[in-house]
C-alpha cells in the first residue's frame, strides 16, 4: 500500500538530481537509498560501494548458467 510522506524540498531535489543520473524515478531513488541504509546498519563493515554492487548484482537477472570448461 502506497503512502504519502512529507519530505524536505532539499532532500527531494537531491534525490531528483541523483535519480536522473541513475535513470530512476525520485521515489525509486529514495527507496534505493533507504534499502542501502538498512543494509549498512546491519553490516557496518561493508563499504557503500560494495553494498551498491551487491544490490546491483541482486537486481540483475541470470541470463544463463556459467560452465567451467
Amino acid at each position: 500500500m502506497a503512502q504519502n510522506v512529507k519530505l524536505s524540498e532539499e532532500l527531494v531535489q537531491d534525490a531528483r538530481r541523483i535519480a536522473a543520473v541513475e535513470h530512476r524515478s525520485v521515489p525509486k531513488q529514495i527507496e534505493f537509498y533507504f534499502k542501502m541504509a538498512l543494509i549498512a546498519e546491519e553490516n557496518p563493515d561493508l563499504s557503500f560501494a560494495l553494498i551498491r554492487e551487491i544490490m546491483k548484482a541482486d537486481a540483475e537477472e541470470a541470463t544463463e548458467e556459467y560452465s567451467f570448461n
